[in-house]
C-alpha cells in the first residue's frame, strides 16, 4: 500500500446544529461526556497508521487550535499540522485542501485521503485505500445505507455491479439511491492536485467536493465506492446529537469507547467522578471531575459537572462544567458547558404530560435565575444570563436570547400553577 496523507476538515461551523455550533466548530462538540467529535476522526487515524495529518481549520480557529494542541501532545500520530486560511475564510471544502497543497507537495505521498472531522464512527482506513489502489481508481468514496427517507442529508451515489460511480449528486431533494456519502474521499494524488486546480480557476464553482469536485469527475475520471458496514453517525441537528448520546446509554449500545482501538482524547488531570452519600446515578455515562449529590438517571454527563442535593437529572446530556443548583429538575435537555441552573428550578416543564419528545437546549453560559421553570422545545441562547429571564415561567417553544430577552410566556399566575400541578416529577 502507497503511502498516504490525510487532510481532516474540522473548520465547519455545523449550521443545522443551530446554538450549539455558534460558539465552537461543530468537530470541537463534546460527545458522550469525555469525548469531542474530532476524536473519532483522529484516532481512526492514528490506528490506521497514517502518519501525516493536515488539520484543516476556519470557524472558530482559536478554539479548534486550543483543542487539537492539547491532543497533539498525547498523540500517537506521527506529524501533525493544523491549518488556517491564508486570507478570510476558505470558499469551500475543495478551496480549503487547495490552499495547503504545499503541504501535500513536501510529501511523498501516493494517495491523499479527506475526511470529515464532524462524524462519529470507528473505521480502519487501511481496507478502503487497498480497494483504491486495486481498482486503480482516480477518487474512492467512502459510502454507507441509510433510510431512504433520511438520504436527501447526503451526497447520492448510484454504482454499478462491481462498485463504479455513475452518478453523485450532493443532497438531493428526491434522492435515487440510499447509499450516501460518508464525507470520506481518497484520491490519487496527481488526479486531486490536477482538479482542484482547474475548480479554483473557476470563479462560478461553489469549490466544494461534494457539490463540484466529484459531480465533475464522473464519466470523466475513474470512480468507485466503498461500501462501510459498521456504525457511523452525522450528528448533524440538536435532535440528532440528542439521540446519538442517549443511544449510548442503551443496555446494548451499537458504539463501544473501548475495546483494541478505544477512541484517544487529550488528557484530562480530573479525578473520578464523586458519588455523594445523597447522589445516586443510574443508567448513565458521568465523566471524570462530576460530584452528583442528587439523581442521575438516563442521562450523559460531561467532566466537571455538579448536581446538588435534592436536584434531579433525566434524560439529559450535560456538556464540561455545568451547575445543577438545589432541587431543580432537568428532564429531556442539552445543556451547554459552563451554565449554571439556579436552585427550584425546572427545565424541560411539560414533557411528561404532552410526550411529544421535543428537547430543550440551553447554550453556552447561560444563567438560569432561582424558581424558574422552563418548558419543553425551548432554546435559551448563549450567554443569556438572569436578566434575560422577566418572567418565571417560559412557555414551551420559547426563544429566548440575549438581545431580546422577553419571552412568550404564561402570564397568568393560575396558569403557572395549574400546569405545574399536572406534572409527573420523577
Amino acid at each position: 500500500m502507497g503511502k498516504t496523507l490525510a487532510f481532516i476538515m474540522a473548520g465547519g461551523r455545523g449550521k443545522r446544529m443551530d446554538l450549539l455550533c455558534d460558539v465552537r466548530p461543530k468537530p470541537a462538540l463534546p460527545f458522550a461526556g469525555r469525548f469531542r467529535v474530532i476524536d473519532f476522526t483522529l484516532s481512526n487515524c492514528a490506528y490506521s497508521g497514517i502518519s501525516d495529518l493536515g488539520v484543516l481549520t476556519d470557524y472558530q480557529r482559536a478554539c479548534m487550535r486550543k483543542y487539537l494542541t492539547d491532543w497533539a501532545a498525547a498523540s500517537p500520530v506521527g506529524t501533525f499540522h493544523v491549518f488556517e486560511p491564508k486570507n478570510g475564510s476558505y470558499k469551500g471544502t475543495a478551496d480549503s485542501v487547495f490552499q495547503n497543497l504545499a503541504y501535500l507537495d513536501k510529501t511523498d505521498a501516493k494517495n491523499v485521503l479527506i475526511l470529515a472531522g464532524d462524524h462519529v464512527y470507528k473505521m480502519d482506513y487501511r481496507p478502503l485505500i487497498s480497494f483504491h489502489e486495486q481498482k486503480k481508481s482516480a477518487v474512492t468514496v467512502g459510502v454507507i445505507r441509510v433510510p431512504i427517507e433520511d438520504a436527501h442529508r447526503f451526497g447520492t451515489l448510484e454504482t454499478a455491479g462491481d462498485g463504479e460511480i455513475r452518478e453523485f449528486v450532493e443532497k438531493s431533494p428526491q434522492p435515487k439511491s440510499n447509499l450516501a456519502s460518508m464525507g470520506i474521499y481518497v484520491f490519487n494524488r496527481e488526479v486531486l492536485i490536477r482538479r482542484l486546480m482547474e475548480d479554483a480557476a473557476r470563479p462560478d464553482s461553489p469549490h466544494d467536493f461534494g457539490y463540484a469536485i466529484l459531480p465533475g469527475m464522473v464519466g470523466r475520471d475513474k470512480m468507485y465506492a466503498y461500501e462501510f458496514n459498521g456504525y457511523w453517525q452525522d450528528i448533524g441537528t440538536p435532535k440528532a446529537y440528542y439521540a446519538a448520546n442517549m443511544e449510548l446509554i442503551n443496555p446494548r449500545p451499537a458504539f463501544s469507547f473501548d475495546g483494541t482501538q478505544a477512541v484517544l482524547t487529550r488528557q484530562l488531570e480530573l479525578p473520578p467522578p464523586e458519588i455523594c452519600a445523597t447522589g445516586r446515578v443510574v443508567n448513565s455515562l458521568v465523566s471524570p471531575g462530576c460530584v452528583i449529590k442528587g439523581r442521575v438517571e438516563n442521562s450523559v454527563l460531561s467532566p466537571g459537572v455538579l448536581v446538588d442535593e435534592k436536584a434531579e437529572v433525566w434524560n439529559s446530556v450535560l456538556m464540561p462544567n455545568v451547575f445543577v443548583g438545589f432541587h431543580s429538575v432537568v428532564d429531556a435537555c442539552i445543556v451547554d458547558e459552563d451554565t449554571s441552573i439556579g436552585k427550584l428550578c425546572y427545565i424541560g416543564l411539560g414533557k411528561c404530560v404532552l410526550g411529544d419528545g421535543d428537547i430543550t437546549v440551553l447554550g453556552k453560559g447561560v444563567t438560569v435565575p432561582n424558581h424558574t421553570a422552563i418548558g419543553h422545545n425551548c432554546t435559551i441562547m448563549p450567554f443569556a444570563d438572569a436578566s434575560c429571564f422577566k418572567r418565571s415561567l417560559v412557555s414551551p417553544g420559547s426563544v429566548i436570547s440575549p438581545s431580546v430577552g422577553v419571552p412568550v410566556a404564561v402570564e397568568n399566575g393560575k396558569a403557572e400553577e395549574d400546569e405545574r400541578a399536572s406534572l409527573r416529577v420523577a
